[in-house]
């Protein structure tokens, strides 16, 4: 009687072996260098005048800038154009790391659906509306006196600058903190609740606002002050910040549609999840904050930092 061989042992499913520790740290490091590097070519001169204010221009058909807001129709448009325009701007680029944690956040069992695109978007507008409307709100009733809507300037840098570096500062540090946790480097809160993550990523781009400096929204701030209506305001703001997720929503939209839905099952891979999710969340993270805490206080003479022949 031959003794009965024993069966090979079963490979173990991808999703319970997490990623390599030194994997995870060297795509972290890779990551945030990418950030470091993006915050020193950065062009804002190329995204906000170049880009923002030529698609603005040709949206509305009229100077962006030069032309006063004649009425709450064209103050309303003016919001959403203005947000469109400013996508790609230092105070809104980073909300196109949503694009990973909304990818974990499709509805269950509708990969191919278009629930699997609705949802993860309806999650991230949810948590960005919130803020948005209550800031817009609020800065109408505080108006001037907020730092946002200061002319004054604290040791040669605009104090409007200060809530900047502030805010984006703290938002760069969410987004990093995230960003690490996706990879595993440090604990996830958010692990076993993907809705979540999308929510709090929405409030994070609502909070773009919060520190926004790019013109044309300062420009739509003071009309909302000046209507003296809250209601205006947060409408307002809502509309700045739908425009602001735009693009990204559609090129999540364009990433299911075109695989269809290939990119979701692509993208259920744990292991893929937490490298593509990560690496976004760390890269964009540490570029808010140095651009934000670094890079714009060394323009105003606060500090030192590199900088392009074209800048």
């Amino acid at each position: 009687m031959h003794p009965t061989p024993e069966a090979p042992p079963r490979p173990v499913p991808e999703k319970s072996v997490p990623l390599p520790a030194a994997r995870r740290r060297r795509t972290a490091l890779i990551s945030a260098a990418a950030g470091v590097l993006l915050a020193v070519l950065w062009s804002f001169e190329l995204v906000d005048s170049v880009i923002g204010d030529t698609v603005a221009d040709a949206l509305l058909g009229h100077d962006a800038k030069g032309t006063a807001i004649s009425g709450t129709a064209a103050g309303l448009l003016f919001a959403f154009v203005s947000g469109f325009a400013g996508t790609f701007t230092a105070c809104n680029i980073a909300m196109a790391a949503s694009v990973g944690p909304m990818s974990q956040a499709g509805a269950p069992g509708h990969r191919h659906g278009v629930r699997s695109l609705l949802r993860p978007v309806a999650w991230l507008t949810v948590g960005m509306l919130a803020v948005a409307v209550t800031y817009g709100a609020l800065g109408v009733l505080l108006g001037e006196r907020l730092p946002q809507l200061s002319t004054d300037t604290v040791g040669g840098m605009p104090v409007r600058l200060i809530q900047s570096s502030v805010v984006f500062g703290l938002i760069g540090l969410a987004l990093t903190y995230l960003g690490l946790a996706a990879l595993g480097l440090l604990p996830d809160v958010f692990a076993a609740r993907p809705v979540a993550r999308v929510v709090v990523m929405g409030a994070l781009v609502g909070g773009f606002l919060v520190g926004r400096p790019y013109p044309l929204f300062n420009k739509l701030f003071h009309w909302a002050v000046d209507t003296g209506n809250p209601a205006y305001g947060a409408l307002a703001f809502a509309l700045q910040s739908l425009g602001n997720i735009l693009i990204v929503a559609a090129l999540f939209a364009v990433l299911i549609l075109v695989s269809r839905g290939r990119f979701l099952s692509w993208m259920a891979s744990p292991r893929r999840a937490a490298t593509v999710t990560g690496s976004l969340l760390v890269a964009l993270g540490v570029f808010t904050v140095v651009y934000w805490d670094l890079r714009v206080p060394a323009i105003f003479g606060v500090g030192w930092f590199p900088t392009m022949p074209y800048n």
